[in-house]
């Protein structure tokens, strides 16, 4: 891999390119860490009070009717960001889509317990669970590495 750094006054902004001829797990990871730089934080409000998030924190958004919430160790926090906006925001090696309206970190899951039709029972740290839906059991696999065969 080539690496090139224009430093120069005359840029109003900085700005990245990324030339390759495919999408491979470095430049995932290069995409990755600038999503975390780029989100640093995330506000969360609990009560009339709000707090700031670090997204390392957060063990997982979930939806409830029309709202986003974000669960910490610390209780559950109504976000502004609707979960597709925080799956483009977040890094995909840190956080996964476990359902329409499931993303989780996966640095806080404790593991996995499969359930009925194909689900999958999702444990965290915490204690709390959370179901992937069918859909989402094979992407979740292909993250962890789970259908790898050992020898």
């Amino acid at each position: 891999m080539k690496v090139l750094l224009d430093v120069d006054r005359k840029h109003e902004e900085t700005s990245v390119t990324i030339h390759c001829r495919e999408m491979d797990d470095s430049i995932k990871g290069i995409l990755d860490f600038l999503k975390e730089k780029e989100t640093e934080f995330i506000i969360g409000k609990k009560g009339e009070e709000q707090h700031i998030l670090k997204p390392n924190e957060v063990h997982f958004f979930h939806s409830e009717s029309d709202e986003v919430h974000a669960t910490t160790s610390e209780g559950s926090y109504k976000v502004k960001e609707k979960l597709y906006e925080l799956e483009e925001k977040l890094s995909s090696t840190t956080f996964i889509r476990l359902s329409k309206s499931v993303i989780a970190n996966l640095y806080e899951i404790h593991h996995f317990e499969p359930s009925f039709h194909g689900t999958l029972v999702v444990h965290f740290k915490s204690g709390q669970k959370e179901y992937a839906s069918r859909h989402y059991v094979g992407k979740i696999k292909e993250v962890l590495k789970l259908n790898r065969r050992d020898s």
